[in-house]
C-alpha cells in the first residue's frame, strides 16, 4: 500500500512512502495547496488564478500547464486525483493525508474529549504536525490570509490544551512555554491569565501579579483599553488566594519532570534527510513505543543528530526527558549497566532513595509505570548493544526513545520495531557549512584552496571537521593552508587529527570500536585497511583474509554491524578514508608480518590471475600471453564463464585493480608491479582511458627494468608508448615506442615488432604526418603477414587504407579497407570491424560522397555501442557531424557533434573536444532556422 502525505503547516511538499514528491517551483507548489485548502470542493478558475496571481483572468494557459505537470506528479498515487469538473477544478484524496484536515480532525475530537487527559494528548497530536510556518515562503494576498487564520487555528489549539493541562495540574512544567508565548502574543489576555494561574499554582503569586500589572500598562499605553472582567477577575482572586485556583480534587500532585538532556549541538548542521525520518517516525507510530536506532561509525555525529532533533521537539515532550550515556564505548569507563541507568532514571522521576526496589526487574517495572501514559522522550546514548537497551524501554506508546550506538542494533529492530537510521558522511556542502559556521565564512573564503584540502582530507566525518576547525580557531594568525599541509601526508594525517583530548582524538575514537572486536573480526579489520582500491568484494575478501567466501561474510557482517564498515552494494564493501586510515596503521603494528604479507600476496595473486583470464575471455586476439607464475598457497582466482561475466567483473573491480600495481611495488614484487597493468590495458584500450593510467605504466617499467626482462621491458614500453599517444604526449609515445622496437627484435618476437611500428604509425597520424605513417604501417603489415596473425593484418590494412586517403589517394584507400573488413567479418573481431567502417565512411566523405559515408558510421557507431569502444565511438560521432553538415542537415550534425562532445571531455581528449566545440560555435553562428529541435 502506498502512503501519500501532504502538507501545508509549514513548506507545501508532498511524500510518498515518505519519500519527497519533486512538485516544481513555488507558483506550482502554491496552486497544489489552494486545491488542498479546499480538498474534495470545487474551486474555479478564476479563484485559482486569484489565490496563485492575485488576478482572476490571469495566465491561465500557464495555470492549465501547471494542473497537467501536478497530475503527472502525483499520477502513480492511488486515491488522489485531480479533476475537472463544471465549476472548476478539485483535489480528491482522504482527508487524513493532508496535514491541515488532520489538524482540524484532532482539534475538534480534543474539544469533544470526556477527560482532559485525553483532550491533551490530541490536541498535543494535532500541534505536533506543524513543521514552521504554514505556507512557507509563499507571499500572495490568499497565501497572507489563510496563514493568519490557520496561525489563529493554532494560537486556539494552544490555549485550550494549555487550559487542559492547567486542569490536570501540569503547571510545573507550562510555565517556561508560557512566557515564551505572552512574548509573541502581549496583547492576548487568555494567554496572559494562563501564565498568571501557573505562576500561582507553582507558589510565585508575585510574578503572577507582577505580570498582571504589566499586561495592564502594555494594554492601556498601545491600544488605550483596561483588561477585561476575566482577566481582572482572576488579578481578585490570586490578591484574595482564592481556594478556587487550586487544581481540582482529584487531581493528583505534579509529578517531578525530568530535564535531563545535554546542551544542544551549537553548531549542528545539515542532516534535513534524517531528522526528517526520525520525524516522520514519530509521526506514524500508531499505537506502539517509538524506537529509533541511530548508528554509525565514531565521530559520525549520532549524539549530535539525537541532541538536535530532541531541542528541535521539546514541546512533544512535555513529561520530561531523560538522557543517560551508556557508556558502550568509551575509552576510559566500562559500559553502564541497565540497573545503574535505571536507578538514574527513578531519581530523576522524584523516587526517594529508600523507595527503589533491590531486584532489577522491579526497578524496571517501577520506571515503565511511572512513565506510562506521559509524554516522554527517552535518550539513550552510546548503547553497547540491544541488551544492554532493552530494559530501559518504555512500554507506553506516549513515550518515544532515541538510542545511538556504533552498532546495527538488528535484534532491537526484530524484537522491538526499532525504525534503523545510519548516518553516513555529510555531503560537501555541509560540511563547507559546519567548518564555515566553526571558523567563519572570512576565513574560509580567504583560502578556497587549503579549505577544499581540508574538507577532502575529513572525508565529510563531523568530528574530524570538528577537530580540525577547533586546531584552526586556536592558531587564529596561522594560514589554513599549514594544517591543510599537515593532512596531506597520510603517514601522520591521524596524528593531525588530535585535539588533545581523549573525547576528540580520532584515534581514541576508533581504537574504543577496535577494541570491541573478538580476534577475528579484528584480524580482518586491519588486512582491510590494507587493502587496495576504495572498497573489496566478497571474493578478494576471502582471499585476503584466507577463508572461504561463507565464513568472509560472516566476518564482513561483524564489522558491518559495528559500523566499521559498509556493505554499499551487494557483496561489495568499504570503509571511510580516516577509519581505513587507522584500520592500515593497525594493521602495520598488531599484525605479524609473515601472516600480513602472505594475505596480501594471496589477494594480489587474485587480482592478477582472474584478470589476465578474463581479459582473455573478452580479447582473445589482443591479449599478450604473459608466463604467470602459479597462484600463492591459499589462493583461489575466480574464473568467469563467459565474456559478459568477464566485463562485469572488470567493471566492478577496476579501481582495485588499478591500485594493485602501486602495493605490489611498496612491497618489493616487480613482476606482479608490471602484469597488473597488463591485464588491463585491453579494456582501459576499448573504453578510451589509457591515457589515465600513464603514472601505473611508469611505475611497471620501473619494475621491469629491476627484472632486467628484456621481454617485460619491451611490453612496458610499447604500452606506455600507447598510452602517451593516447594522452596526446606525441613526442614521449615515440620515445617510448622506439625503445620497445629493438627490444622485442632483441627477443625475436615478430608480433612485438609489428605492434611496435602499427603504434609509430598512429602517432604520426595524429601528428598529420600521413606519409611517415604509411611507412610505419607498410613494416607493421609485413611482420604481421610474417607471423600469420590475420587480426593484426586486417589492423595494418585499415590504417594504411587510412594514410593512403588523407594522401588523396581514394580509390586505393577504398580497396584496403575493405580487405581489412574482410577480414575482420570473417574472424569474428567486432571493433576491427567498427574501425574498417569508419575508415570507408572517411574515405567516402572525401571523395564527396556523404550520404555513403553516413551509411558506414552509422553501421560503425551500432558495433561501437555494443562491443562498448566508447573511444572509437566518439570518433564515429564526430565524423557523423561532419557527413550531416556537409549535406546541410545542421540539426542532426548539431546532436552528433554534442555527443562526440561529452564522450572526448569524459576521456579527457581536450584537443579533439575543443576542435568539435568549434564545429558547434560556427554552426551556432550561421542559424538554424530550418533546425525543428527544441519545437514544442
Amino acid at each position: 500500500m502506498v502512503a501519500v502525505e501532504f502538507g501545508v503547516l509549514g513548506s507545501i511538499e508532498a511524500r510518498v512512502d515518505g519519500g519527497l514528491v519533486e512538485l516544481g517551483h513555488a507558483r506550482q507548489r502554491l496552486l497544489l495547496a489552494a486545491l488542498l485548502v479546499d480538498l474534495g470542493r470545487e474551486v474555479s478558475i478564476e479563484e485559482l488564478a486569484e489565490r496563485i496571481w492575485g488576478e482572476s483572468q490571469a495566465q491561465r494557459g500557464t495555470l492549465y500547464g501547471y494542473l497537467s505537470r501536478l497530475r503527472r506528479a502525483l499520477a502513480a498515487v492511488e486515491g488522489v486525483e485531480i479533476t475537472r469538473r463544471p465549476a472548476g477544478y478539485v483535489l480528491t484524496a482522504g482527508a487524513a493525508v493532508v496535514d491541515l484536515h488532520r489538524f482540524r480532525d484532532l482539534v475538534d475530537r480534543a474539544r469533544a474529549a470526556e477527560d482532559d487527559a485525553q483532550a491533551a494528548n490530541l490536541f498535543g497530536q494535532a500541534l505536533d504536525l506543524w513543521r514552521g510556518e504554514a505556507l512557507a515562503t509563499m507571499d500572495t494576498a490568499w497565501a497572507g490570509t489563510v496563514r493568519e487564520e490557520l496561525h489563529q487555528e493554532r494560537l486556539a489549539a494552544e490555549l485550550d490544551r494549555t487550559e487542559a493541562r492547567l486542569r490536570l495540574g501540569q503547571h510545573l512544567d507550562l510555565v517556561a512555554g508560557l512566557r515564551a508565548r505572552t512574548k509573541e502574543h502581549p496583547w492576548d489576555e487568555r494567554l496572559a491569565g494562563q501564565l498568571m494561574l501557573a505562576l500561582y499554582r507553582c507558589g510565585r503569586a508575585t510574578e503572577a501579579l507582577a505580570h498582571y500589572q504589566h499586561t495592564r500598562r502594555r494594554l492601556a499605553k498601545e491600544l488605550g483599553i483596561d483588561p477585561g472582567p476575566e482577566l481582572r477577575r482572576l488579578h481578585q482572586q490570586i490578591l484574595t488566594g482564592d481556594c478556587a485556583l487550586t487544581p481540582r480534587a482529584g487531581v493528583a500532585p505534579a509529578a517531578p519532570v525530568p530535564r535531563q538532556l545535554p546542551a544542544p549541538p551549537a553548531l549542528f548542521t545539515g542532516r534535513e534527510r534524517e531528522l526528517a525520518a526520525l520525524t516522520a517516525g514519530a509521526n506514524g507510530a500508531g499505537g506502539t513505543v517509538v524506537v529509533s536506532a541511530i548508528g554509525g561509525t565514531g565521530g559520525i555525529g549520532k549524539t549530535h543528530l539525537a541532541l538536535h532533533w530532541a531541542y528541535r521537539h521539546l514541546d512533544r515532550f512535555g513529561d520530561g526527558q531523560l538522557y543517560v550515556n551508556l557508556r558502550g564505548f568509551d575509552p576510559s569507563e566500562e559500559p553502564l549497566t541497565p540497573s545503574a541507568a535505571i536507578r538514574g532514571f527513578l531519581d530523576a522521576l522524584g523516587v526517594a532513595s529508600g523507595a527503589v526496589p533491590p531486584d532489577p526487574d522491579a526497578r524496571v517495572a517501577l520506571y515503565r509505570s511511572l512513565v506510562a501514559g506521559r509524554r516522554m522522550l527517552v535518550v539513550l546514548d552510546n548503547a553497547r548493544d540491544s541488551a544492554q537497551v532493552v530494559p530501559l524501554l518504555p512500554g507506553s506508546p506516549s513515550c518515544t526513545v532515541l538510542i545511538t550506538s556504533r552498532r546495527q542494533l538488528t535484534g532491537l529492530t526484530a524484537t522491538h520495531g526499532a525504525a534503523p537510521l545510519a548516518l553516513d558522511m555529510l555531503p560537501e556542502a555541509e560540511a563547507h557549512e559546519l567548518l564555515g559556521r566553526h571558523l567563519g565564512p572570512d576565513r574560509l573564503a580567504a583560502e578556497p584552496g587549503a579549505v577544499a584540502a581540508l574538507l577532502k582530507h575529513c572525508a565529510g566525518l563531523p568530528l574530524a571537521l570538528s577537530i580540525v576547525a577547533a586546531r584552526a580557531a586556536a592558531q587564529p594568525g596561522f594560514p589554513l593552508a599549514h594544517l591543510a599541509e599537515e593532512l596531506a601526508k597520510t603517514g601522520t594525517r591521524l596524528d593531525a587529527l588530535d585535539a588533545g583530548d581523549l573525547s576528540v582524538d580520532l584515534r581514541t575514537v576508533f581504537a574504543s570500536s577496535y577494541h570491541a572486536l573478538d580476534t577475528a573480526a579484528a584480524r580482518g579489520f586491519t588486512l582491510l585497511g590494507l587493502a587496495p582500491g576504495p572498497d573489496i568484494s566478497l571474493n578478494a575478501a576471502a582471499e585476503l583474509t584466507g577463508t572461504t567466501p561463507a565464513r568472509a561474510r560472516v566476518l564482513l557482517r561483524t564489522l558491518e554491524t559495528a559500523h566499521l564498515i559498509q556493505q554499499h552494494t551487494p557483496d561489495r564493501y568499504r570503509m571511510h578514508d580516516l577509519v581505513r586510515l587507522y584500520a592500515g596503521e593497525q594493521g602495520r603494528h598488531d599484525l605479524d608480518e609473515a601472516d600480513r604479507t602472505r594475505a596480501l600476496r594471496r589477494l594480489l595473486d587474485f587480482y592478477l590471475h582472474t584478470a589476465y583470464h578474463a581479459n582473455r575471455l573478452l580479447y582473445p586476439h589482443w591479449t599478450i600471453r604473459l608466463e604467470l607464475g602459479p597462484p600463492s598457497a591459499g589462493c583461489t582466482p575466480h574464473r568467469c564463464a563467459d565474456a559478459a561475466e568477464a566485463q562485469q567483473w572488470f567493471q566492478a573491480e577496476l579501481p582495485c585493480l588499478q591500485a594493485a600495481p602501486q602495493l605490489a611495488r611498496a612491497l618489493g614484487w616487480p613482476t606482479l608491479t608490471w602484469q597488473l597493468p597488463e591485464a588491463l590495458f585491453n579494456l582501459r584500450l576499448r573504453q578510451g582511458r589509457p591515457g589515465e593510467d600513464l603514472a601505473m605504466w611508469r611505475t611497471a617499467i620501473e619494475a621491469a627494468e629491476r627484472l632486467d626482462d628484456p621481454a617485460a621491458r619491451a611490453v612496458t614500453h610499447l604500452r606506455l608508448g600507447q598510452a602517451s599517444m593516447l594522452a596526446g604526449r606525441y613526442d614521449e609515445a615515440r620515445a617510448h615506442l622506439e625503445q620497445a622496437l629493438p627490444l622485442f627484435e632483441r627477443t625475436g618476437d615478430l608480433l612485438g615488432q609489428g605492434q611496435a611500428h602499427f603504434w609509430l604509425g598512429i602517432t604520426w597520424e595524429q601528428q598529420a604526418d600521413p606519409q611517415r605513417a604509411l611507412l610505419c604501417h607498410e613494416h607493421a603489415l609485413d611482420h604481421y603477414r610474417a607471423v600469420g596473425d590475420a587480426l593484426h593484418e586486417a589492423g595494418a590494412l585499415n590504417t594504411i587504407g587510412w594514410c593512403l586517403a588523407q594522401l588523396g589517394h581514394g580509390e586505393k584507400a577504398h580497396d584496403y579497407c575493405e580487405q581489412a573488413l574482410a577480414i575482420n567479418r570473417a574472424e569474428g573481431d567486432r571493433y576491427g570491424e567498427a574501425l574498417n567502417l569508419e575508415s570507408l565512411g572517411y574515405i567516402a566523405h572525401h571523395r564527396g560522397r556523404y550520404r555513403q559515408a553516413l551509411e558506414y558510421y552509422h553501421q560503425a557507431l551500432t558495433v561501437c555501442q555494443e562491443t562498448d569502444s566508447t573511444w572509437s565511438e566518439a570518433e564515429v560521432l564526430g565524423c557523423m557531424g561532419d557527413a550531416h553538415r556537409a549535406l546541410g542537415q545542421h540539426a542532426e550534425a548539431r546532436q552528433a557533434w554534442r555527443q562526440a562532445l561529452d564522450l572526448y571531455q569524459t576521456q579527457h581528449r581536450t584537443e579533439q573536444a575543443t576542435h568539435v566545440q568549434q564545429q558547434l560555435n560556427a554552426l551556432d553562428d550561421i542559424g538554424t532556422l530550418t533546425d525543428t529541435e527544441g519545437a514544442p
